[in-house]
Protein backbone atom coordinates (compact mmCIF):
# COMPACT_ATOMS: atom_id res chain seq x y z
CA UNK A 1 0.00 0.00 0.00
CA UNK A 2 1.11 3.18 -1.13
CA UNK A 3 1.92 5.87 1.35
CA UNK A 4 0.50 9.05 -1.02
CA UNK A 5 1.76 12.31 1.80
CA UNK A 6 4.99 10.17 1.51
CA UNK A 7 4.71 10.37 -1.85
CA UNK A 8 4.29 13.90 -2.09
CA UNK A 9 6.49 14.89 -0.29
CA UNK A 10 9.07 12.91 -1.71
CA UNK A 11 8.02 13.80 -5.13
CA UNK A 12 7.89 17.46 -4.61
CA UNK A 13 11.33 17.58 -2.46
CA UNK A 14 12.89 15.88 -5.69
CA UNK A 15 11.90 18.88 -7.73
CA UNK A 16 12.36 21.15 -5.54
CA UNK A 17 16.06 20.24 -4.58
CA UNK A 18 17.20 22.60 -6.93
CA UNK A 19 16.06 25.54 -4.38
CA UNK A 20 18.64 24.09 -1.67
CA UNK A 21 21.50 24.20 -4.08
CA UNK A 22 22.77 24.67 -7.07
CA UNK A 23 25.98 22.34 -6.78
CA UNK A 24 25.97 18.95 -6.06
CA UNK A 25 23.23 18.69 -3.05
CA UNK A 26 20.91 19.70 -5.94
CA UNK A 27 21.44 16.39 -7.73
CA UNK A 28 22.14 14.11 -4.85
CA UNK A 29 18.59 14.52 -3.17
CA UNK A 30 16.78 13.07 -6.16
CA UNK A 31 19.79 10.42 -6.58
CA UNK A 32 19.15 9.12 -3.13
CA UNK A 33 15.32 9.38 -3.13
CA UNK A 34 15.83 7.70 -6.16
CA UNK A 35 17.67 5.03 -4.15
CA UNK A 36 15.66 4.29 -0.87
CA UNK A 37 12.37 4.65 -2.63
CA UNK A 38 10.01 1.81 -4.01
CA UNK A 39 7.24 3.76 -5.16
CA UNK A 40 7.53 4.22 -8.96
CA UNK A 41 5.77 7.31 -9.25
CA UNK A 42 8.35 8.71 -6.49
CA UNK A 43 10.91 7.09 -8.92
CA UNK A 44 9.72 8.26 -11.90
CA UNK A 45 9.74 12.14 -10.54
CA UNK A 46 12.94 11.51 -8.72
CA UNK A 47 14.05 10.22 -12.26
CA UNK A 48 12.87 13.57 -14.41
CA UNK A 49 14.33 16.07 -11.87
CA UNK A 50 17.92 14.54 -12.25
CA UNK A 51 17.30 14.69 -15.81
CA UNK A 52 16.16 17.94 -15.52
CA UNK A 53 18.93 19.39 -13.49
CA UNK A 54 22.15 17.25 -15.58
CA UNK A 55 19.97 19.22 -18.39
CA UNK A 56 20.55 22.76 -16.72
CA UNK A 57 23.96 21.96 -16.01
CA UNK A 58 24.77 21.07 -19.73
CA UNK A 59 23.32 24.38 -20.77
CA UNK A 60 24.61 26.30 -18.25
CA UNK A 61 28.04 24.97 -19.66
CA UNK A 62 27.36 25.79 -23.27
CA UNK A 63 26.10 29.30 -22.71
CA UNK A 64 29.09 30.19 -20.21
CA UNK A 65 30.82 29.04 -23.24
CA UNK A 66 29.04 31.32 -25.58
CA UNK A 67 29.32 34.42 -23.31
CA UNK A 68 32.68 34.69 -24.99
CA UNK A 69 30.68 35.40 -28.27
CA UNK A 70 28.30 37.92 -26.57
CA UNK A 71 24.90 36.39 -26.94
CA UNK A 72 25.52 34.08 -23.70
CA UNK A 73 24.72 36.52 -20.93
CA UNK A 74 20.90 36.88 -22.27
CA UNK A 75 21.03 32.92 -22.39
CA UNK A 76 22.00 32.13 -19.06
CA UNK A 77 19.50 34.79 -17.75
CA UNK A 78 16.88 32.66 -19.32
CA UNK A 79 18.63 29.39 -18.10
CA UNK A 80 18.38 30.94 -14.69
CA UNK A 81 14.28 31.93 -14.88
CA UNK A 82 13.98 28.42 -16.42
CA UNK A 83 15.38 26.92 -12.61
CA UNK A 84 12.73 28.77 -11.02
CA UNK A 85 10.15 28.64 -13.26
CA UNK A 86 9.81 25.12 -14.19
CA UNK A 87 10.70 23.03 -10.34
CA UNK A 88 7.59 25.22 -9.41
CA UNK A 89 5.42 24.53 -11.80
CA UNK A 90 6.29 20.60 -11.17
CA UNK A 91 6.02 20.75 -7.58
CA UNK A 92 2.37 22.54 -8.03
CA UNK A 93 1.66 19.49 -10.07
CA UNK A 94 2.88 17.13 -7.94
CA UNK A 95 0.82 18.76 -5.13
CA UNK A 96 -2.42 18.86 -7.27
CA UNK A 97 -2.50 15.66 -8.40
CA UNK A 98 -0.38 12.59 -6.29
CA UNK A 99 -0.29 9.98 -8.92
CA UNK A 100 1.52 12.26 -11.32
CA UNK A 101 4.66 11.34 -12.88
CA UNK A 102 5.97 15.32 -14.34
CA UNK A 103 7.60 15.67 -17.39
CA UNK A 104 9.88 18.63 -17.88
CA UNK A 105 9.35 19.61 -21.36
CA UNK A 106 12.05 19.64 -24.07
CA UNK A 107 14.80 18.03 -22.04
CA UNK A 108 16.68 15.33 -22.72
CA UNK A 109 16.40 11.97 -20.84
CA UNK A 110 19.60 10.49 -20.16
CA UNK A 111 18.81 8.46 -17.24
Amino acid sequence: MEDFPQRKLLSALSHGAIFFSSTIVSIGIPIAILLISNDPIVKDNARESLNFHINLYIYGIIFGLLVLVGIGIVLLAGLWVVSIIMPIIAIAQILGDRNLSYRYPLIFRLI
